[in-house]
């Protein structure tokens, strides 16, 4: 394999310094316009590539952030690396996605490499629950004291300080628990894969206060507490069988897909029986039959409010000691799997 040129091999053809081939090829105007052309021309027919790690320690920078997610699967973690990456391709970053896959050991391991200085900063969303924060939160505390730029988003650690965007989850299931009573239904159940989650917990209190303005009882049993091996359809079951549910709230987009299929096979009409609403609005609650009503997390712009907050901090343009907690509120996308409110 031949041997890759560098800047010395360079040096060593011209007679010159490191130096001069370095400001040559970065078309400096401190070295003549002969000797500059000639360099930049046998570097490039030589297929000279600048040692980007050598610049890196030299500049102090690398021009790259680190994104880390829980999961690719889920269209809000797409929608929020879209907004990443529109905005640090705009502002001359790169950005390297690291998926954690639900797992905390890779997380930890992933920042362990990130936090090395291969990135300028990190944008985050753990995947840690609430009984594994205090062990897994010392860790980001400690980058955080080391000074390493970071913005959490949506799934957040409340005592680290760094910057943070997160969705107003409260909210978010108290207006789709809201639309379900005012177009009529009585019984509503919560199917939920991110019971272990504050996001998770904060959307079912959210319902819970909607249910208490209505006067109307919470019954823990139409909380549907989803595990990575559970059968979604057994457990619905259950409830269909001893319930006369008129409403699901399915805390994402693909749990959402999964309860309609399933109620639709065992005869229900959607939205006439139960209506459904899911969270993200992604690809697959547009296209399916019928159409989802789904909660909008707004998942682009919140990854370029992440971007843009961490940018400002890597450049110094956020000159302020105090951190930033930006909320984003949700929108509630109404299509046909729910009914339609009653006319004043």
């Amino acid at each position: 394999m031949k041997k890759k040129i560098t800047l010395k091999d360079i040096a060593s053809e011209f007679k010159v310094s490191i130096s001069t081939v370095s400001k040559a090829i970065n078309d400096s105007h401190e070295i003549s316009d002969g000797l500059k052309s000639r360099i930049r021309k046998y570097a490039k027919d030589n297929h000279y590539r600048p040692n980007k790690v050598a610049l890196n320690l030299l500049n102090k920078s690398t021009k790259t952030i680190g994104v880390v997610i829980p999961n690719i699967l889920n269209y809000f973690f797409v929608q929020v690396l879209y907004g990443i990456e529109q905005v640090a391709n705009e502002r001359g970053f790169s950005i390297i996605s690291c998926i954690s896959n639900q797992s905390l050991e890779k997380e930890s391991k992933t920042l362990d490499v990130l936090s090395t200085g291969s990135v300028d900063g990190i944008i985050i969303s753990s995947v840690v629950s609430e009984s594994q924060i205090e062990g897994h939160g010392k860790l980001l505390m400690e980058m955080a004291d080391d000074q390493i730029p970071m913005v959490m988003f949506d799934r957040v650690i409340e005592w680290v300080d760094c910057d943070k965007v997160i969705v107003d989850d409260f909210e978010a299931g108290y207006r789709a628990t809201k639309y379900f009573l005012d177009t009529g239904c009585k019984t509503i159940a919560i199917v939920t894969p991110i019971n272990h989650t504050k996001i998770g917990r904060l959307r079912v209190e959210g319902y819970k206060k909607a249910l208490k303005e209505r006067k109307i009882d919470f019954n823990e049993k139409l909380i549907l507490a989803l595990g990575r091996k559970d059968d979604l359809e057994l457990i619905l079951s259950f409830v269909l069988n001893d319930k006369n549910i008129d409403g699901i709230l399915a805390l994402d987009e693909i749990s959402a897909v999964k309860v309609m299929t399933i109620i639709k096979a065992r005869g229900y009409r959607v939205p006439k029986d139960i209506s459904i609403i899911g969270f993200t609005n992604g690809q697959l609650s547009k296209y399916v039959s019928p159409a989802l009503t789904m909660v909008s997390q707004h998942g682009a712009y919140i990854g370029e409010s992440c971007a843009n907050l961490l940018l400002d901090r890597i450049e110094n343009k956020n000159e302020q000691e105090s951190f930033n907690s930006k909320v984003v509120k949700t929108s509630l996308i109404v299509r046909e799997s729910t009914r339609e409110l009653p006319m004043a």
